[in-house]
C-alpha cells in the first residue's frame, strides 16, 4: 500500500490554482495575483550579463551572493529606517520558501501559529508542513487584523503569529498603530512576529509600516522582488531576522535549496539598487485599477471595503456568485479559499488590463443580477 505523511495529507492543492485551471482559456483571468508589467530591462540585462560573464555558472554563497545582500540590508534602511546586517540576510527561491523557512526553524510539532483569516493560503499549508497547528483568527469588519485578537489567541503553545500588510486577499493595510502593537506583543510575550511584506510598496493611501522598526528580537521579516519589480517567476526572495534565526533557517534552506538561482539573484540586485521610478508607475495604475474596481462593485450592488494596497479586492458576493462569473468567463476565487471566515466573500486580482477589468465588471453585474 502506498504510504504518505500526515503532513502532506493534511493539506491540499490552492484553491486559487483550482479555480485557475478550472476556467477556460479565454476566460478573463481576475484570480491570479502576478503583475502584468514586464520586469525591469535593467533587472534583466543584468542577469544576461552574468550569465554571458560566466558568474552563473556555480553555487554562490547558501546565503546568497554579498552584493545581493547588501543590496536588500540597504533597501531596509532606505524604505523602514533600520539597519540590516547583511550577514542577517537570506536569499531564496520566492517569497514562499522565505515563510517556509521561518516556520520550519520555529515551530514543533504541536505548537500553534496564529494567522489571518482570511488570509494568504500558503500560512495555513506551510504551517501544518512545519507539524504546527494553525489557529485563525477573524479580521475586522474592515478586513485589517487585530492585534487584541492575535494577543487574545496566544496560548503556552504559541510558537508565532502571521502578519501580512499589506495584505492578500484582502488589500488591507495595518495602521501604524496596529504595527506598533503586533511589536509589543512579540517582545513582551516573547513570541515571533512573522512579518509578510510582499506588497509594501503597493499602498495607496497612508504608509507601509514593518514591525521590525519597533521591535528586533522576536521579528522575522519575509519580502521578495516578486510583485514589487514584477518578477514572479525569477522566484527571488529573502528572509531577515536576528542571527540566531537566520542560522537556524539557513540549515533549512541549505538542505532543501542549497542557494538561490544566481541569475535571479543578479537580477534582484540590479531591480533593488536601481531606478525604482518602475515601481511607482505600478503603483499609480494599480490605484487607478482599484477605483475603476471599486466603481464596477458599486454599480453591481456588491460591497466592497476599500483596499488600501497591494492589488485586490474583497467584496461580500450572494451565493453562486463566483461560479456564476466563471460560467460566464470571468475567473475570481471564492473566499473560502483563503480560510472559513472568508466564505460570503470573493477576491478580485486587479493586475490585469483596465480593458479586460471594464469588461469583466459588465460580466459581474450581469453575474450578481442572476443569483439574486
Amino acid at each position: 500500500m502506498t504510504q504518505f505523511s500526515d503532513r502532506v495529507e493534511a493539506i491540499s492543492i490552492s484553491g486559487i490554482r483550482e479555480v485557475f485551471e478550472a476556467a477556460g482559456e479565454d476566460a478573463i483571468n481576475l484570480g491570479l495575483g502576478q503583475p502584468d508589467f514586464p520586469t525591469p530591462a535593467h533587472a534583466k540585462e543584468a542577469a544576461i550579463e552574468a550569465i554571458r560573464d560566466g558568474r552563473t555558472d556555480g553555487y554562490t554563497s547558501n546565503k546568497g551572493t554579498l552584493e545581493l545582500r547588501e543590496a536588500i540590508a540597504a533597501k531596509h534602511d532606505r524604505d523602514q529606517g533600520v539597519t540590516v546586517d547583511p550577514t542577517d540576510v537570506v536569499a531564496t527561491s520566492g517569497g514562499s520558501e522565505a515563510l517556509h523557512l521561518a516556520l520550519e526553524a520555529h515551530v514543533q510539532p504541536g505548537d500553534e501559529v496564529i494567522i489571518p483569516d482570511p488570509g494568504f493560503v500558503s500560512y495555513d499549508a506551510l504551517t501544518k508542513l512545519a507539524g504546527g497547528e494553525p489557529v485563525p483568527i477573524p479580521l475586522r469588519e474592515d478586513l485589517t487584523i487585530d492585534p487584541a485578537t492575535v494577543e487574545e489567541h496566544l496560548t503556552d503553545d504559541t510558537a508565532a503569529f502571521v502578519v501580512n500588510s499589506p495584505a492578500n486577499p484582502t488589500g488591507t493595510v495595518a495602521s501604524e498603530d496596529d504595527v506598533r502593537e503586533f511589536a509589543r506583543i512579540a517582545d513582551e510575550h516573547d513570541v515571533l512576529c512573522i512579518s509578510d511584506e510582499v506588497y509594501e510598496h503597493f499602498v495607496f493611501e497612508g504608509e507601509h509600516y514593518s514591525p521590525i522598526e519597533y521591535e528586533r528580537e522576536n521579528v522575522v521579516v519575509v519580502n521578495a522582488c516578486s510583485k514589487a519589480y514584477s518578477m514572479t517567476g525569477w522566484r527571488l526572495g529573502w528572509v531577515t531576522g536576528t542571527n540566531e534565526r537566520i542560522e537556524r533557517m539557513l540549515r533549512v534552506h541549505q538542505y532543501a535549496q542549497a542557494c538561490a538561482s544566481a541569475p535571479a539573484q543578479f537580477a534582484a540586485e540590479a531591480a533593488l539598487s536601481g531606478p525604482q521610478d518602475v515601481v511607482d508607475e505600478m503603483r499609480e495604475s494599480f490605484e487607478r485599477r482599484r477605483d475603476v474596481v471599486l466603481d464596477g462593485l458599486a454599480e453591481a450592488g456588491l460591497e466592497c471595503p476599500t483596499p488600501h494596497g497591494a492589488f485586490y479586492a474583497m467584496p461580500e458576493v450572494p451565493e453562486g456568485f463566483v461560479d456564476e462569473c466563471i460560467e460566464r468567463g470571468v475567473v475570481i476565487v471564492p473566499g473560502e479559499a483563503f480560510g472559513a471566515h472568508g466564505a460570503g466573500y470573493a477576491r478580485i486580482s486587479y493586475a490585469t488590463a483596465e480593458e479586460d477589468l471594464r469588461e469583466a465588471l459588465d460580466i459581474m453585474q450581469d453575474a450578481a443580477a442572476a443569483v439574486r
